[in-house]
């Protein structure tokens, strides 16, 4: 059996050790940060440096050898789309070890493996890039509804205008037909006047 690199094996076998950290890589990839022993996060570290550098190369050969220890499909996918985009550009150091204290029970020293990025500061670092583009967008849809309630404005002032247009021309035309009636009116007069004066 050969030796291993750091301290004695975790589990005991070599088959179980693999399974151990590559459990530890899968859980530390899905949630962002896992709470484990020193130990196992001191022999999970490299492997999970090592698998976040194969994700930053982000080719098929590198996808094949990464799903070789991660057997999760949707932990891979997370893996080669957000976190090796997320340390696209730092060399290295992609995760941080903390110590919590002893164990109750057990004694064992317990810490938090996360990544140096956590899932929160990568998201809260794309909402101002999205909130940004939004108060770009915002001042333009405001200026546009603003061009939209003036433009609605217009229309109703012309329509208006048009009333009252049409209303002073049906005004001068009543104006106009009122001394006709009058005229009639005197000519019916003047013809009743006539009459008399013939008889």
């Amino acid at each position: 059996m050969p030796t291993p690199k750091k301290g004695p094996r975790l589990g005991g076998s070599p088959a179980h050790e693999k399974l151990i950290l590559s459990n530890l890589a899968t859980s530390l990839f899905e949630h962002g940060s896992i709470t484990t022993t020193q130990a196992k996060a001191k022999r999970l570290q490299p492997l999970a440096e090592t698998l976040i550098t194969k994700a930053k190369r982000g080719d098929l050969a590198a996808r094949r050898q990464v799903m070789k220890t991660i057997r999760d499909k949707s932990v891979v996918h997370v893996l080669f789309t957000e976190l090796g985009e997320r340390f696209a550009e730092r060399p290295g150091g992609y995760t941080r070890i903390t110590k919590l204290g002893p164990r109750k029970g057990d004694n064992a020293p317990m810490v938090v493996i996360e990544l140096v990025e956590s899932m929160a500061e990568a998201a809260a670092k794309k909402k101002p890039a999205k909130a940004e583009k939004t108060a770009e967008k915002k001042p333009a849809k405001k200026a546009a509804k603003k061009a939209e309630a003036k433009a609605d404005e217009a229309k109703a002032d012309e329509v208006e205008d048009e009333a009252k247009v049409e209303a002073k021309v049906e005004d001068e035309a009543k104006v106009e037909d009122e001394p006709k009636a009058e005229e009639t009116v005197e000519v019916a007069a003047d013809a009743v006047v006539e009459d008399e004066t013939g008889k």
